[in-house]
Protein backbone atom coordinates (compact mmCIF):
# COMPACT_ATOMS: atom_id res chain seq x y z
CA UNK A 1 0.00 0.00 0.00
CA UNK A 2 1.46 3.13 -0.63
CA UNK A 3 0.70 6.96 -1.02
CA UNK A 4 2.03 10.12 -2.81
CA UNK A 5 2.40 13.66 -1.09
CA UNK A 6 3.63 16.15 -3.15
CA UNK A 7 4.27 19.19 -1.00
CA UNK A 8 2.12 21.74 -1.06
CA UNK A 9 0.28 19.93 -4.15
CA UNK A 10 1.69 22.57 -6.67
CA UNK A 11 3.96 23.43 -8.63
CA UNK A 12 7.40 24.77 -7.50
CA UNK A 13 7.01 28.71 -8.40
CA UNK A 14 4.04 28.86 -6.22
CA UNK A 15 6.01 27.93 -3.71
CA UNK A 16 8.11 31.51 -3.37
CA UNK A 17 7.21 34.28 -1.47
CA UNK A 18 6.69 37.53 -1.37
CA UNK A 19 9.82 38.38 -0.05
CA UNK A 20 11.80 35.95 -2.26
CA UNK A 21 10.01 37.82 -5.15
CA UNK A 22 11.09 41.25 -4.07
CA UNK A 23 14.93 40.20 -3.33
CA UNK A 24 14.93 39.02 -6.94
CA UNK A 25 13.25 42.35 -8.77
CA UNK A 26 15.81 44.47 -6.49
CA UNK A 27 18.61 42.21 -7.71
CA UNK A 28 17.48 42.30 -11.50
CA UNK A 29 17.84 46.13 -11.07
CA UNK A 30 21.24 45.80 -9.61
CA UNK A 31 22.25 43.77 -12.59
CA UNK A 32 21.16 45.93 -14.84
CA UNK A 33 22.45 49.20 -13.14
CA UNK A 34 26.69 47.16 -13.56
CA UNK A 35 25.68 46.43 -16.42
CA UNK A 36 25.06 49.53 -18.06
CA UNK A 37 28.07 51.08 -16.05
CA UNK A 38 30.25 48.47 -17.49
CA UNK A 39 29.22 48.65 -20.67
CA UNK A 40 29.33 52.44 -21.22
CA UNK A 41 33.08 52.67 -19.56
CA UNK A 42 34.39 49.62 -21.98
CA UNK A 43 34.16 52.01 -24.62
CA UNK A 44 36.06 54.38 -23.13
CA UNK A 45 39.12 51.62 -22.02
CA UNK A 46 39.19 50.15 -25.24
CA UNK A 47 40.04 53.62 -27.10
CA UNK A 48 42.78 54.53 -24.00
CA UNK A 49 44.09 51.19 -24.06
CA UNK A 50 44.93 51.62 -28.40
CA UNK A 51 45.87 55.33 -27.87
CA UNK A 52 48.77 54.37 -24.65
CA UNK A 53 49.72 50.22 -26.17
CA UNK A 54 48.94 49.09 -22.63
CA UNK A 55 48.00 45.49 -22.40
CA UNK A 56 46.62 45.91 -18.98
CA UNK A 57 44.08 48.46 -20.01
CA UNK A 58 43.05 46.23 -23.35
CA UNK A 59 42.77 43.18 -20.91
CA UNK A 60 40.71 45.18 -18.69
CA UNK A 61 38.53 46.44 -21.83
CA UNK A 62 38.31 43.02 -23.22
CA UNK A 63 37.01 41.44 -19.46
CA UNK A 64 34.72 44.33 -19.23
CA UNK A 65 32.99 43.68 -22.42
CA UNK A 66 32.84 40.06 -21.60
CA UNK A 67 31.21 41.47 -17.95
CA UNK A 68 28.45 43.55 -20.57
CA UNK A 69 27.13 40.77 -21.90
CA UNK A 70 27.34 38.32 -19.08
CA UNK A 71 25.66 41.49 -16.46
CA UNK A 72 23.12 41.38 -19.49
CA UNK A 73 22.39 37.47 -19.74
CA UNK A 74 22.33 37.55 -15.31
CA UNK A 75 19.83 40.33 -16.18
CA UNK A 76 17.51 38.50 -18.37
CA UNK A 77 17.56 34.98 -16.48
CA UNK A 78 16.10 37.22 -13.54
CA UNK A 79 13.74 38.46 -15.97
CA UNK A 80 12.96 34.64 -16.72
CA UNK A 81 13.09 33.46 -13.80
CA UNK A 82 10.16 35.55 -12.53
CA UNK A 83 8.14 33.71 -14.89
CA UNK A 84 5.06 31.47 -13.50
CA UNK A 85 6.00 27.66 -13.89
CA UNK A 86 3.77 25.92 -16.54
CA UNK A 87 2.97 22.10 -18.14
CA UNK A 88 5.88 22.53 -20.38
CA UNK A 89 8.49 23.73 -17.11
CA UNK A 90 7.07 22.58 -13.96
CA UNK A 91 9.79 23.87 -11.86
CA UNK A 92 9.63 27.17 -13.83
CA UNK A 93 12.82 28.76 -15.15
CA UNK A 94 14.41 29.34 -11.87
CA UNK A 95 17.45 27.24 -13.47
CA UNK A 96 17.86 29.46 -16.01
CA UNK A 97 19.97 31.69 -13.43
CA UNK A 98 22.24 28.89 -12.45
CA UNK A 99 23.08 28.33 -15.99
CA UNK A 100 23.89 31.86 -17.01
CA UNK A 101 26.29 31.66 -13.59
CA UNK A 102 27.86 28.67 -15.26
CA UNK A 103 28.10 30.41 -18.71
CA UNK A 104 29.69 33.56 -17.03
CA UNK A 105 32.53 31.39 -15.30
CA UNK A 106 33.45 29.89 -18.50
CA UNK A 107 33.29 33.14 -20.20
CA UNK A 108 35.98 34.83 -17.50
CA UNK A 109 37.95 31.50 -17.72
CA UNK A 110 38.60 31.68 -21.03
CA UNK A 111 39.20 35.95 -20.85
CA UNK A 112 41.82 35.35 -18.52
CA UNK A 113 43.75 32.81 -20.39
CA UNK A 114 43.15 34.85 -23.16
CA UNK A 115 44.92 37.26 -21.40
CA UNK A 116 48.02 35.18 -20.06
CA UNK A 117 48.54 34.32 -24.11
CA UNK A 118 48.59 38.24 -24.97
CA UNK A 119 51.23 39.16 -22.50
CA UNK A 120 53.56 36.17 -23.45
CA UNK A 121 53.36 38.12 -27.00
CA UNK A 122 53.95 41.40 -25.44
CA UNK A 123 57.29 39.38 -23.43
CA UNK A 124 58.21 38.84 -26.97
CA UNK A 125 57.74 41.63 -28.74
CA UNK A 126 57.75 44.57 -26.19
CA UNK A 127 55.60 47.88 -27.02
CA UNK A 128 55.97 51.35 -25.68
CA UNK A 129 53.20 52.30 -23.26
CA UNK A 130 52.04 55.94 -22.66
CA UNK A 131 52.19 55.91 -18.21
CA UNK A 132 50.36 59.08 -18.48
CA UNK A 133 46.84 58.62 -20.08
CA UNK A 134 47.19 55.01 -19.05
CA UNK A 135 46.74 56.03 -15.36
CA UNK A 136 43.93 58.26 -16.00
CA UNK A 137 41.58 56.13 -18.09
CA UNK A 138 42.48 53.22 -15.28
CA UNK A 139 41.66 54.86 -12.43
CA UNK A 140 38.05 56.26 -14.07
CA UNK A 141 37.41 52.80 -14.37
CA UNK A 142 38.45 51.98 -10.87
CA UNK A 143 36.13 54.60 -9.80
CA UNK A 144 33.18 52.47 -12.59
CA UNK A 145 33.50 49.52 -11.35
CA UNK A 146 33.92 49.90 -7.65
CA UNK A 147 30.79 51.98 -8.52
CA UNK A 148 29.16 48.16 -10.09
CA UNK A 149 30.89 46.29 -7.16
CA UNK A 150 28.75 48.66 -4.85
CA UNK A 151 25.21 48.17 -6.68
CA UNK A 152 26.04 44.62 -6.73
CA UNK A 153 27.16 43.94 -2.95
CA UNK A 154 23.77 45.00 -1.80
CA UNK A 155 22.03 41.89 -3.40
CA UNK A 156 21.52 38.62 -2.40
CA UNK A 157 24.75 36.72 -2.21
CA UNK A 158 23.37 33.49 -1.74
CA UNK A 159 21.93 33.47 -5.78
CA UNK A 160 24.37 31.55 -8.38
CA UNK A 161 23.77 34.43 -10.90
CA UNK A 162 25.00 37.51 -8.56
CA UNK A 163 27.79 35.68 -7.58
CA UNK A 164 28.44 35.50 -11.41
CA UNK A 165 27.93 39.17 -11.53
CA UNK A 166 29.59 39.55 -8.53
CA UNK A 167 32.62 38.09 -9.89
CA UNK A 168 32.95 39.59 -13.11
CA UNK A 169 32.93 43.47 -11.81
CA UNK A 170 35.65 42.18 -9.05
CA UNK A 171 37.57 41.13 -12.04
CA UNK A 172 37.46 44.50 -13.64
CA UNK A 173 38.19 45.86 -10.45
CA UNK A 174 41.52 43.71 -10.26
CA UNK A 175 42.36 44.82 -13.67
CA UNK A 176 41.79 48.67 -13.10
CA UNK A 177 44.18 48.61 -10.09
CA UNK A 178 46.61 46.22 -12.37
CA UNK A 179 46.68 48.74 -14.65
CA UNK A 180 46.80 52.39 -12.05
CA UNK A 181 50.29 49.98 -10.33
CA UNK A 182 51.63 49.90 -13.80
CA UNK A 183 51.53 53.29 -15.17
CA UNK A 184 52.84 54.14 -12.06
CA UNK A 185 55.89 52.25 -12.60
CA UNK A 186 56.34 52.81 -15.77
CA UNK A 187 55.93 56.55 -14.95
CA UNK A 188 58.30 56.26 -12.31
CA UNK A 189 60.77 53.71 -13.98
CA UNK A 190 60.00 53.45 -17.84
CA UNK A 191 59.99 49.26 -17.08
CA UNK A 192 57.28 48.62 -19.36
CA UNK A 193 57.09 44.58 -18.91
CA UNK A 194 54.95 45.75 -15.51
CA UNK A 195 51.91 45.71 -17.63
CA UNK A 196 51.92 42.30 -19.04
CA UNK A 197 53.69 40.92 -15.24
CA UNK A 198 50.45 42.40 -13.27
CA UNK A 199 48.15 41.41 -16.34
CA UNK A 200 48.94 37.57 -15.91
CA UNK A 201 48.75 38.26 -12.03
CA UNK A 202 44.68 39.39 -12.64
CA UNK A 203 44.34 36.56 -14.82
CA UNK A 204 45.02 33.89 -12.23
CA UNK A 205 43.34 35.15 -9.65
CA UNK A 206 40.15 35.53 -12.00
CA UNK A 207 40.89 32.01 -13.38
CA UNK A 208 40.80 30.52 -9.75
CA UNK A 209 37.54 32.26 -8.58
CA UNK A 210 36.01 31.48 -12.26
CA UNK A 211 37.07 27.84 -11.52
CA UNK A 212 35.14 27.74 -7.97
CA UNK A 213 31.99 29.60 -9.79
CA UNK A 214 31.21 27.24 -12.40
CA UNK A 215 32.24 23.99 -10.13
CA UNK A 216 29.08 25.59 -7.63
CA UNK A 217 26.99 26.04 -11.16
CA UNK A 218 27.75 22.50 -12.39
CA UNK A 219 27.03 20.64 -8.83
CA UNK A 220 23.51 22.60 -8.96
CA UNK A 221 23.08 21.64 -12.80
CA UNK A 222 23.86 18.17 -11.78
CA UNK A 223 21.43 18.04 -8.89
CA UNK A 224 24.04 17.56 -6.55
CA UNK A 225 23.61 17.47 -2.87
CA UNK A 226 23.45 20.81 -1.35
CA UNK A 227 25.76 22.29 0.27
CA UNK A 228 25.55 21.46 3.83
CA UNK A 229 22.76 18.86 3.34
CA UNK A 230 23.80 15.12 4.58
CA UNK A 231 21.64 12.26 2.97
CA UNK A 232 22.54 9.64 5.65
CA UNK A 233 22.13 12.38 8.68
CA UNK A 234 18.88 13.28 6.87
CA UNK A 235 17.78 9.29 7.10
CA UNK A 236 18.85 8.69 10.66
CA UNK A 237 17.13 12.20 11.72
CA UNK A 238 13.80 11.11 10.22
CA UNK A 239 13.92 7.32 11.51
CA UNK A 240 15.11 8.57 14.84
CA UNK A 241 12.51 11.92 15.55
CA UNK A 242 9.71 11.43 13.51
CA UNK A 243 7.21 8.95 15.18
CA UNK A 244 6.11 6.04 13.75
CA UNK A 245 8.46 6.26 10.41
CA UNK A 246 10.35 2.70 10.25
CA UNK A 247 12.28 3.30 7.43
CA UNK A 248 13.56 5.93 5.20
CA UNK A 249 14.80 5.21 1.36
CA UNK A 250 15.46 6.47 -1.83
CA UNK A 251 16.23 9.83 -0.73
CA UNK A 252 17.31 12.66 -3.44
CA UNK A 253 18.53 15.89 -2.31
CA UNK A 254 19.22 18.89 -5.20
CA UNK A 255 18.61 22.57 -5.52
CA UNK A 256 17.13 23.90 -8.85
CA UNK A 257 18.85 27.80 -8.08
CA UNK A 258 21.53 27.24 -5.15
CA UNK A 259 19.38 28.96 -2.85
CA UNK A 260 16.42 26.41 -2.23
CA UNK A 261 16.21 23.35 -1.20
CA UNK A 262 14.31 19.99 -2.59
CA UNK A 263 14.27 15.95 -1.47
CA UNK A 264 12.13 13.34 -2.26
CA UNK A 265 12.17 10.54 -0.54
CA UNK A 266 10.19 6.74 0.45
CA UNK A 267 9.26 6.50 4.32
CA UNK A 268 7.83 2.73 5.48
CA UNK A 269 5.59 3.29 8.64
CA UNK A 270 4.91 1.11 11.12
CA UNK A 271 1.53 -0.82 10.89
CA UNK A 272 -1.46 1.40 12.48
CA UNK A 273 0.43 5.06 11.61
CA UNK A 274 -1.62 7.59 9.86
CA UNK A 275 -0.37 8.44 6.96
CA UNK A 276 -0.97 12.27 6.22
CA UNK A 277 -0.27 12.52 9.86
CA UNK A 278 3.35 11.06 8.82
CA UNK A 279 3.78 13.19 6.22
CA UNK A 280 3.10 16.07 7.73
CA UNK A 281 5.75 15.61 10.29
CA UNK A 282 8.57 14.25 7.66
CA UNK A 283 7.90 17.85 5.74
CA UNK A 284 7.94 19.56 9.18
CA UNK A 285 11.38 17.80 10.29
CA UNK A 286 12.69 18.33 6.90
CA UNK A 287 12.04 22.22 6.83
CA UNK A 288 12.97 23.34 11.00
CA UNK A 289 16.36 20.71 10.86
CA UNK A 290 17.36 20.82 7.26
CA UNK A 291 16.51 24.26 5.57
CA UNK A 292 14.85 21.74 3.02
CA UNK A 293 11.04 23.59 1.88
CA UNK A 294 10.20 21.35 -0.63
CA UNK A 295 10.07 17.43 -0.62
CA UNK A 296 7.87 15.41 -2.09
CA UNK A 297 7.29 11.83 -0.10
CA UNK A 298 5.97 8.46 -0.48
CA UNK A 299 4.83 6.23 2.02
CA UNK A 300 4.77 2.43 2.28
CA UNK A 301 3.59 0.14 4.80
CA UNK A 302 3.97 -3.77 3.85
CA UNK A 303 5.27 -3.67 0.31
CA UNK A 304 7.93 -1.31 -1.46
CA UNK A 305 6.34 0.79 -3.95
CA UNK A 306 9.10 0.48 -6.17
CA UNK A 307 9.05 -2.77 -6.99
CA UNK A 308 5.58 -4.35 -4.84
CA UNK A 309 7.35 -6.89 -3.30
CA UNK A 310 6.55 -7.41 0.36
CA UNK A 311 9.31 -5.91 3.05
CA UNK A 312 10.12 -8.88 4.65
CA UNK A 313 11.36 -10.05 1.49
CA UNK A 314 13.20 -7.44 0.78
CA UNK A 315 15.17 -7.64 3.93
CA UNK A 316 15.89 -11.16 2.81
CA UNK A 317 13.32 -13.23 5.19
CA UNK A 318 10.92 -15.19 3.45
CA UNK A 319 7.24 -13.53 3.42
CA UNK A 320 4.63 -15.37 5.45
CA UNK A 321 2.20 -17.42 3.25
CA UNK A 322 -1.04 -15.45 2.08
CA UNK A 323 -4.34 -17.32 1.85
CA UNK A 324 -6.97 -16.48 -0.65
CA UNK A 325 -10.43 -16.97 0.53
Amino acid sequence: MGYDHSHDHGSYSQDHDAGGHDLGAADKKRVLAAAVLTGGFMVAEVIGGLLTGSLALLADAGHMLTDAIALGLAWYAFHLGERPANGRHTYGYGRVKTLVAYTNGLAIFLVALWICYEAWRRFQAPLPVLGGPMLVVAALGLAVNVAGFVILHGGDRGSLNMRGALLHVLGDILGSLAAIVAALVILATGWTPIDPILSVLVAVLILSTAWNLMRAAAHVLLEGTPAGLDRDAIVNDLQDNVPGVREVHHVHLWSIDGARNMATLHASLKDGVDAHVAVDAIKSRLRAGHDISHATVEIEFDRRAEDGRPREAVRGVSPQPRHLH
